[in-house]
């Protein structure tokens, strides 16, 4: 059924208009053009799609737009705060992590979670939590490089 929502996202409110199934990361690609969100899989097995519900990382192609009422969503493109890069964007940058670049917002959005759960991860630590995380390219070994420079950084 569509039906009017209210969203919260990147910090300001956004008001849409769609079907009351609809995924989080079609409004947020197709309806509000945040095209940072990445689509991977549609079954919330890859991560590109990654997003913060309420700072915790969740998978955008799962989450039905009418489950979004007063939450806090942050995308990738509202990671930086005050002009700043997020230490994981300066760190991913630093330690040249892309290739392709298709997964690296999902990837950069967990890692930016863990941190916040976890501000000293071991490597273990992140393996155990970047797991649901598939890079096409392989850079694992660089993406869990810049994560360690980031926690080292804050």
């Amino acid at each position: 059924m569509i039906k009017k929502f209210t969203v919260r996202i990147n910090k300001k409110s956004h008001i849409v208009t769609v079907d009351e199934n609809m995924p989080l990361l079609w409004v947020l690609r197709d309806i509000l053009d945040m095209k940072g969100t990445k689509y991977g899989c549609g079954v919330g097995s890859c991560g590109a799609c990654t997003v913060h519900l309420n700072g915790s990382a969740v998978r955008s192609c799962q989450l039905p737009i009418s489950a979004l009422a007063n939450q806090e969503i942050t995308t990738i493109e509202g990671l930086a705060e005050k002009g700043e890069q997020h230490p994981v964007q300066k760190a991913w940058l630093d330690v040249d992590v892309a290739q392709c670049g298709y997964c690296q917002s999902g990837q950069i959005m967990s890692a930016a979670a863990l941190l916040k759960s976890t501000p000293k991860p071991t490597e273990e630590d992140i393996e155990n939590f970047m797991t649901g995380n598939i890079c096409r390219c392989g850079t694992y070994t660089r993406i869990k490089k810049a994560i360690l420079q980031a926690a080292a950084s804050k």
